[in-house]
Protein backbone atom coordinates (compact mmCIF):
# COMPACT_ATOMS: atom_id res chain seq x y z
CA UNK A 1 0.00 0.00 0.00
CA UNK A 2 2.73 2.23 0.52
CA UNK A 3 4.00 3.54 -2.88
CA UNK A 4 7.82 3.40 -1.79
CA UNK A 5 6.47 5.32 1.47
CA UNK A 6 8.06 4.34 4.60
CA UNK A 7 6.53 3.87 7.60
CA UNK A 8 9.02 4.10 11.03
CA UNK A 9 7.94 3.94 14.60
CA UNK A 10 9.98 5.05 17.71
CA UNK A 11 9.42 3.44 21.04
CA UNK A 12 10.02 2.72 24.54
CA UNK A 13 9.65 3.77 28.11
CA UNK A 14 9.19 7.64 29.07
CA UNK A 15 12.84 9.33 29.73
CA UNK A 16 14.46 6.80 27.07
CA UNK A 17 15.13 9.46 24.86
CA UNK A 18 13.90 8.26 21.61
CA UNK A 19 12.11 11.67 20.95
CA UNK A 20 15.58 13.14 20.80
CA UNK A 21 16.78 11.48 17.75
CA UNK A 22 13.39 11.19 15.39
CA UNK A 23 14.32 15.61 14.58
CA UNK A 24 17.52 14.05 13.57
CA UNK A 25 16.70 10.90 11.25
CA UNK A 26 13.89 13.25 9.30
CA UNK A 27 17.02 15.67 8.91
CA UNK A 28 18.84 13.05 7.41
CA UNK A 29 16.10 11.95 5.16
CA UNK A 30 15.31 15.13 4.36
CA UNK A 31 19.06 15.19 3.16
CA UNK A 32 18.91 13.02 0.76
CA UNK A 33 15.72 14.12 -0.99
CA UNK A 34 12.94 12.54 0.68
CA UNK A 35 9.85 14.00 1.92
CA UNK A 36 9.14 13.44 5.56
CA UNK A 37 5.75 13.25 7.39
CA UNK A 38 6.81 13.99 11.15
CA UNK A 39 3.99 12.90 13.97
CA UNK A 40 2.95 11.26 17.20
CA UNK A 41 0.76 9.36 18.95
CA UNK A 42 -1.75 9.78 20.48
CA UNK A 43 -2.00 12.65 18.27
CA UNK A 44 -0.73 13.90 14.62
CA UNK A 45 -4.51 15.49 13.86
CA UNK A 46 -6.36 18.05 15.74
CA UNK A 47 -8.82 15.33 16.76
CA UNK A 48 -6.50 13.12 18.13
CA UNK A 49 -4.76 15.71 19.92
CA UNK A 50 -7.96 16.45 21.99
CA UNK A 51 -7.90 12.87 22.74
CA UNK A 52 -4.71 12.63 23.92
CA UNK A 53 -4.96 15.13 26.11
CA UNK A 54 -7.68 13.61 27.46
CA UNK A 55 -5.66 10.36 27.88
CA UNK A 56 -2.79 12.05 29.64
CA UNK A 57 -4.93 14.33 32.36
CA UNK A 58 -7.99 12.42 33.05
CA UNK A 59 -8.45 9.41 34.81
CA UNK A 60 -10.39 6.77 33.21
CA UNK A 61 -10.54 2.74 33.95
CA UNK A 62 -8.28 0.43 31.43
CA UNK A 63 -10.52 0.05 28.44
CA UNK A 64 -12.05 3.64 28.61
CA UNK A 65 -8.29 4.76 28.15
CA UNK A 66 -7.38 1.89 25.65
CA UNK A 67 -10.51 3.06 23.10
CA UNK A 68 -9.48 7.01 23.09
CA UNK A 69 -5.99 5.75 22.16
CA UNK A 70 -7.18 3.45 19.44
CA UNK A 71 -9.70 6.50 18.49
CA UNK A 72 -7.14 8.78 17.82
CA UNK A 73 -4.96 6.43 15.71
CA UNK A 74 -7.96 5.77 13.50
CA UNK A 75 -8.26 9.38 12.61
CA UNK A 76 -4.08 9.42 12.58
CA UNK A 77 -4.49 6.91 9.91
CA UNK A 78 -6.86 8.15 7.78
CA UNK A 79 -6.18 11.82 7.94
CA UNK A 80 -2.18 11.34 8.25
CA UNK A 81 -0.50 8.30 8.08
CA UNK A 82 -1.86 6.53 4.75
CA UNK A 83 -2.24 9.75 2.86
CA UNK A 84 1.91 10.59 3.35
CA UNK A 85 2.52 6.98 2.55
CA UNK A 86 0.84 6.69 -1.03
CA UNK A 87 2.42 9.59 -1.31
CA UNK A 88 5.41 8.11 -0.92
CA UNK A 89 6.79 9.77 2.06
CA UNK A 90 9.09 8.30 5.04
CA UNK A 91 6.85 8.90 8.21
CA UNK A 92 8.66 8.92 11.44
CA UNK A 93 6.32 8.42 14.67
CA UNK A 94 6.89 8.88 18.05
CA UNK A 95 5.03 5.78 19.64
CA UNK A 96 2.33 3.41 17.54
CA UNK A 97 0.53 0.45 18.30
CA UNK A 98 3.31 -1.54 20.36
CA UNK A 99 2.88 1.35 22.93
CA UNK A 100 -0.77 0.42 23.39
CA UNK A 101 0.51 -3.25 23.89
CA UNK A 102 3.04 -1.75 26.20
CA UNK A 103 1.39 0.58 28.37
CA UNK A 104 -2.17 -0.54 28.38
CA UNK A 105 -1.40 -4.34 27.93
CA UNK A 106 1.38 -4.95 30.34
CA UNK A 107 1.77 -1.73 32.26
CA UNK A 108 -2.39 -1.17 32.98
CA UNK A 109 -2.42 -5.59 33.33
CA UNK A 110 -5.42 -4.42 30.19
CA UNK A 111 -6.39 -7.71 27.87
CA UNK A 112 -4.49 -8.39 24.85
CA UNK A 113 -6.61 -9.97 23.14
CA UNK A 114 -8.84 -7.42 23.03
CA UNK A 115 -6.17 -4.39 22.44
CA UNK A 116 -5.54 -7.08 19.32
CA UNK A 117 -9.05 -6.85 18.06
CA UNK A 118 -9.00 -3.44 17.94
CA UNK A 119 -6.38 -2.90 16.46
CA UNK A 120 -7.35 -5.30 13.58
CA UNK A 121 -10.53 -2.95 12.99
CA UNK A 122 -9.01 0.16 13.05
CA UNK A 123 -5.44 -0.32 11.15
CA UNK A 124 -7.75 -2.89 8.39
CA UNK A 125 -5.58 -1.78 5.44
CA UNK A 126 -8.63 -2.73 3.94
CA UNK A 127 -10.97 0.21 5.51
CA UNK A 128 -7.97 2.49 5.50
CA UNK A 129 -7.67 1.56 0.99
CA UNK A 130 -10.54 0.92 0.21
CA UNK A 131 -12.71 4.04 1.30
CA UNK A 132 -9.75 7.23 2.04
CA UNK A 133 -12.89 8.74 3.65
CA UNK A 134 -12.96 6.49 6.25
CA UNK A 135 -17.12 5.19 5.57
CA UNK A 136 -16.45 1.49 4.68
CA UNK A 137 -17.37 -0.74 7.53
CA UNK A 138 -14.28 -2.73 9.18
CA UNK A 139 -14.43 -6.21 9.08
CA UNK A 140 -13.77 -8.20 12.38
CA UNK A 141 -11.95 -10.79 10.72
CA UNK A 142 -9.80 -8.78 8.73
CA UNK A 143 -6.01 -9.35 9.57
CA UNK A 144 -3.81 -6.90 7.18
CA UNK A 145 -3.16 -4.22 9.24
CA UNK A 146 -1.28 -1.33 8.40
CA UNK A 147 2.19 -1.48 10.74
CA UNK A 148 5.15 0.02 10.76
CA UNK A 149 8.15 -1.15 8.34
CA UNK A 150 10.90 -1.24 11.29
CA UNK A 151 10.07 -0.01 15.19
CA UNK A 152 13.36 1.05 16.87
CA UNK A 153 12.95 0.74 19.98
CA UNK A 154 15.07 2.54 22.66
CA UNK A 155 15.97 0.13 25.34
CA UNK A 156 16.40 1.96 28.83
CA UNK A 157 16.21 0.36 32.43
CA UNK A 158 13.79 1.72 34.25
CA UNK A 159 15.93 3.21 37.02
CA UNK A 160 17.77 4.97 34.70
CA UNK A 161 15.11 6.35 33.03
CA UNK A 162 13.36 7.18 36.23
CA UNK A 163 16.61 9.45 36.56
CA UNK A 164 16.66 11.25 33.39
CA UNK A 165 12.80 11.97 34.54
CA UNK A 166 13.49 13.13 37.74
CA UNK A 167 14.12 16.73 36.46
CA UNK A 168 11.79 17.17 33.52
CA UNK A 169 8.79 18.92 33.63
CA UNK A 170 5.75 18.58 35.48
CA UNK A 171 4.99 14.75 34.74
CA UNK A 172 1.78 14.10 32.91
CA UNK A 173 -0.32 10.63 33.84
CA UNK A 174 1.84 8.44 32.50
CA UNK A 175 5.12 10.07 33.68
CA UNK A 176 4.33 10.04 37.38
CA UNK A 177 3.27 6.22 37.24
CA UNK A 178 6.16 4.10 39.82
CA UNK A 179 8.88 2.46 39.10
CA UNK A 180 7.16 -1.10 38.97
CA UNK A 181 4.48 0.29 36.56
CA UNK A 182 7.91 0.76 34.14
CA UNK A 183 9.17 -2.02 34.20
CA UNK A 184 6.15 -4.31 33.42
CA UNK A 185 5.87 -1.10 30.32
CA UNK A 186 9.69 -2.24 29.31
CA UNK A 187 8.68 -5.82 29.69
CA UNK A 188 5.74 -5.33 27.13
CA UNK A 189 8.45 -4.07 24.85
CA UNK A 190 10.63 -7.30 25.12
CA UNK A 191 7.49 -9.14 24.69
CA UNK A 192 6.66 -7.29 21.41
CA UNK A 193 10.58 -7.39 19.86
CA UNK A 194 9.78 -11.11 21.13
CA UNK A 195 6.63 -11.61 19.01
CA UNK A 196 8.32 -9.69 15.74
CA UNK A 197 11.77 -10.11 15.75
CA UNK A 198 12.06 -9.23 11.93
CA UNK A 199 10.38 -5.27 12.80
CA UNK A 200 12.36 -3.98 15.63
CA UNK A 201 15.66 -2.69 15.79
CA UNK A 202 16.84 -2.96 19.42
CA UNK A 203 19.18 0.41 20.76
CA UNK A 204 20.65 0.36 23.80
CA UNK A 205 19.31 3.87 24.92
CA UNK A 206 21.82 3.99 27.93
CA UNK A 207 24.66 4.78 26.08
CA UNK A 208 25.91 8.61 25.34
CA UNK A 209 23.61 10.41 23.17
CA UNK A 210 25.87 10.62 20.38
CA UNK A 211 26.62 6.88 20.51
CA UNK A 212 22.73 6.00 20.36
CA UNK A 213 22.56 8.49 17.61
CA UNK A 214 24.97 6.73 15.62
CA UNK A 215 23.34 3.49 16.01
CA UNK A 216 19.89 4.20 15.14
CA UNK A 217 21.59 5.53 11.40
CA UNK A 218 23.53 2.42 11.13
CA UNK A 219 20.70 1.02 11.12
CA UNK A 220 18.93 2.79 8.60
CA UNK A 221 22.14 2.31 6.34
CA UNK A 222 22.30 -1.25 6.82
CA UNK A 223 18.95 -1.46 5.10
CA UNK A 224 19.74 0.51 2.31
CA UNK A 225 17.39 3.32 3.27
CA UNK A 226 20.27 5.88 4.25
CA UNK A 227 23.85 6.50 3.18
CA UNK A 228 26.81 5.89 5.27
CA UNK A 229 27.53 9.10 6.52
CA UNK A 230 30.66 10.64 4.68
CA UNK A 231 34.03 10.19 6.64
CA UNK A 232 35.67 13.12 8.11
Amino acid sequence: MTHHGLFISFEGIDGAGKSTHIAGLAEAFRAEGRSVTLTREPGGTALAEQLRGLVLEQAMDPLTEALLIFAARRDHLLRVIAPALLRGDVVLCDRFTDATFAYQGAGRGFDVQVLATLERWVQSDEGLLGDPAGNQPMKPEVDSVIEPHLTVWFDLPPETAALRLADARLPDRFESQPLAFFSRVAEGYAQRQRGHPERFARIDAAQPRERVWQAVRQVFVEKGWLQAAPLP
